[in-house]
């Protein structure tokens, strides 16, 4: 029995593309939701609010999809471009340079750099905007490290200023997790991270974050946003200066090494079990 027969536009997003595409292969094979439902282990009506848009299909469901529906790894292919819509409009153009940057440098005041996110993290940062699509803004964020798993992935270069270590967002649990993700890439050649202290004092990223993206055959691109846009130019006048601000700061932030200590003890003092109680700076 089919639970939401509701006719889709197919060009109407890539997420309606992937229903109807979801519906128009199922029906060719003879099943209803229900049956689908049974073979990859979820319900129909799963099916059916995927098929309708009411739900976002994620990378199990289209492997598990492709793997019934026998499609040769359709909706496998498809998933990148349905979770990339999810993303505010201003921010798409960004999302498809960072998946095929080679450099990707970034210096960040306020919160970890999306890339480097856990799922908790990222939910926490998001929901302080979005809430009525949350869950698919955190995929579609999540997405976008798949960047890093890639065959040759990006070198990429993090400049994060200490407040970003010592603000709880998301709670203490949370910040835990996030900062021992970042410890996890300690010891990773194409993922460095870097603290700048507090102590530095003035510094050349004052007027705010910006990311520096490098490609194998087009020109670098200088990136930053604002409340609710994100800026990138080529001009190479505008990308050197940028890359010059970047060089202070990773001169003036602490070692690889160094930082990975920090990380280490304002995880264990400020978000450990024997946390102080009053979350004192440790640095």
């Amino acid at each position: 029995m089919t639970t939401n027969t509701r006719e889709l536009d197919p060009s109407a997003s890539p997420l309606a593309y992937y229903g109807s595409e979801l519906r128009r292969l199922r029906e060719a094979a003879g099943l209803n939701q229900r049956q689908l439902g049974d073979i990859i282990f979820c319900t129909g009506s799963l099916i059916g609010q995927i098929e309708t848009t009411h739900k976002l299909p994620t990378r199990q469901f289209s492997e598990a999809v492709d793997a019934a529906l026998n499609t040769g790894g359709t909706f496998t292919r498809l998933l990148p471009l349905v979770l990339k819509s999810q993303l505010p409009s201003w921010f798409q153009p960004y999302a498809d340079m960072e998946a095929r940057a080679t450099h990707i440098s970034t210096f960040q005041t306020q919160v970890v750099y999306g890339l480097l996110q856990t799922e908790e993290y990222a939910r926490a940062v998001l929901a302080t905007e979005w809430r009525d699509n949350l869950e698919d803004l955190v995929a579609a964020r999540m997405n976008r490290k798949q960047a890093l798993k890639r065959k040759n992935p990006p070198l990429v270069w993090v400049v994060l200023d200490e407040a970003v270590l010592l603000r709880p967002i998301g709670g203490r649990e949370v910040m835990r997790n996030q900062l021992a993700h970042l410890l996890s890439f300690k010891d990773t050649e194409w993922v460095q991270v870097q603290i700048l202290p507090l102590s530095a004092g003035e510094h050349a990223g004052l007027p705010g974050a910006f990311n520096i993206l490098r490609f194998e055959d087009d020109p670098d691109i200088a990136y930053s946003e604002t409340y609710d846009t994100g800026q990138a130019t080529a001009d190479p006048q505008a990308v050197r200066a940028r890359s010059l601000r970047y060089h202070h700061l990773q001169a003036a932030a602490l070692s690889v090494k160094d930082s990975a200590e920090l990380i280490a003890r304002v995880m264990e003092e400020l978000y450990g079990e024997q946390a102080v109680p009053d979350g004192g700076a440790v640095a």
